[in-house]
């Protein structure tokens, strides 16, 4: 049996050396992030005039909690009235449609340069309705906002000035949130994207590394959009994919640090399992695309390896399920084979990695709240459920690797602001309990097992893994199946009627992170 130790414990390491390698990328993402920090961001000296055209698209898809605040929002942005256009690119398939046409008759009426575009087929999903939309639009300029997404109104104000460079193709807002202090899991989400934003978006920029557009809360130049293919359907990534094919073009892009949109986080586990799932599918799918093209170019290698490493991360999910379920075997190993003992002591080097990601997130909290000591405390927990959410985007790394497709699932909205919100009794909630929750489930009592097995050898530094990999992945499973179990109780006990969007208390467009 010693040659089957053998093959798990290189599994082990091999899995080890792919996370320490991601891992460690944070500490280089932090090296950028002081060398570049004090790099003025600022629009050209020479303003933009006169004012362009701005066309802003709402690409939606059953949205009828929520489109009546989108478009009330876009409607006041500060901009001349006769220079702004607005499209609502409606795929919906229910009363969505009644609502936002209506809404948008309501601002026609009062001088709005307002169309609601329906798409009886959703061919090419979120990209085809943007592509479908720019051949109607008279707008130089493509500003794009999801349905959860609440524009400030001097959006456009703060990003038309950057564009009077002709080489900037693209200027990204950073996401703020509405929602973020509803839940524990709101405030995980919360913290990951702030890792994102502020420091990964951030640095690449300013270091001169390609950036991507967010699928909302930016603005495009028309001419870079067609310049590079215009939408792509082929990946579930269509913002990632754009924002590559501009780049390879030699457009350039610009991320704003201090101009924020605030957006609505999913409240319920199952549509953020949706959303993780698409995002992670889709940027395999743009990897296998784009990565030949990125190093067939002209570039740096340090951009080269860049690149990489972005369009690649997703990767990591199959190596932490590899590493949760080896460490028990690898417990095991130690202490009923023996034999590896200076590779146990070698193995110690790997914790660099969670340092790493530890000080990852420790500065962009940092850098953005003044209570960034009591955010940070959560990261224990928001770390334990990134690797619980590793059997869902597992199957959406594997899925892209192998070429399956699938549709585009849009994330449900649910005008989930206030503590007092009920997210269950909206009628997208899910009611559907996924397989990988019985996976998750069974995981959890692995996991228990390997507690006791590894106190029962006091392997004290196993317990920690072996604690947080309980955690992620039983409570993980144990939410997905609480919240669809209380989605389904609520859709048996009640109609689940649609509110009047405008009866529904919303609370101010403002984040808790002000």
């Amino acid at each position: 049996m010693l040659w089957l130790s053998d093959v798990v414990v290189a599994l082990y390491v091999s899995a080890l050396v792919v996370l320490f390698a991601f891992g460690v990328h944070g500490l280089v993402m932090l090296y950028f992030y002081h060398r570049t920090r004090d790099v003025a961001v600022a629009p050209p000296e020479r303003p933009l005039e006169p004012l362009p055209v701005v066309t802003v698209q709402l690409p939606i898809y059953n949205e009828v909690y929520v489109v009546e605040r989108l478009i009330d929002a876009v409607v006041r942005l500060d901009y001349p009235r006769d220079k702004l256009e607005i499209q609502v690119l409606d795929d919906s398939t229910d009363e969505t449609q009644e609502v936002a046409r209506r809404q948008v008759e309501h601002y026609r009426r009062q001088g709005y340069d307002i169309h609601y575009i329906h798409r009886a087929e959703r061919t090419g999903y979120k990209a085809g309705a943007l592509r479908e939309g720019l051949t109607r639009a008279r707008g130089e300029f493509i500003a794009i906002f999801d349905a959860d997404f609440i524009p400030n109104p001097d959006f456009l104000r703060k990003t038309i000035p950057y564009f009077a460079d002709p080489r900037v193709g693209m200027v990204q807002t950073r996401w703020e949130h509405l929602n973020e202090n509803y839940s524990l899991l709101t405030r995980a989400q919360a913290l990951a994207l702030d890792g994102h934003f502020v420091i990964e978006q951030q640095v690449r920029y300013k270091a001169g590394f390609f950036i991507n557009f967010n699928g909302t809360a930016g603005i495009w130049r028309r001419t870079c959009i067609e310049d590079a293919g215009n939408w792509h359907s082929d990946t579930l990534a269509e913002d990632l994919d754009l924002s590559y094919r501009a780049q390879l073009r030699g457009w350039k892009f610009v991320f704003l640090h201090d101009v924020t949109s605030p957006a609505e986080l999913p409240a319920d586990i199952n549509a953020l399992k949706s959303q993780q799932f698409r995002w992670t599918k889709g940027a395999i799918e743009a990897a296998k695309k784009l990565l030949p093209a990125v190093w067939r170019a002209s570039l740096p290698l340090r951009t080269k390896l860049e690149c990489t490493v972005h369009l690649t991360s997703n990767i990591v999910f199959p190596f932490i399920v590899l590493v949760a379920v080896l460490n028990l075997p690898m417990v095991l190993i130690k202490n009923l084979v023996g034999g590896y003992d200076e590779l146990f002591t070698a193995m110690s080097v790997f914790v660099l990695a969670s340092v790493s990601t530890f000080l990852f997130y420790l500065y962009s909290q940092r850098s953005i709240h003044q209570d960034w000591q009591q955010r940070v405390l959560l990261f224990p927990l928001f770390m334990a459920g990134s690797m619980g959410l590793a059997i869902n985007n597992t199957k959406a790394v594997l899925e892209a690797l192998i070429g399956k497709r699938s549709e585009f699932l849009r994330t449900p909205k649910y005008r989930i602001v206030s503590t007092s919100d009920d997210w269950r009794t909206r009628k997208y909630a899910r009611t559907r309990l996924r397989a990988s929750v019985v996976i998750e489930l069974l995981l959890g009592a692995y996991f228990l097992v390997g507690i006791a097995v590894s106190l029962y050898f006091v392997e004290l530094a196993a317990i920690p893994f072996q604690v947080m990999f309980l955690i992620g992945f039983g409570g993980i499973g144990y939410l997905s199946f609480v919240h669809w179990l209380e989605a389904t109780r609520a859709h048996t006990d009640s109609h689940t009627p649609v509110p009047n969007a405008r009866a529904m208390t919303a609370a101010p467009a403002t984040s808790a992170t002000k």
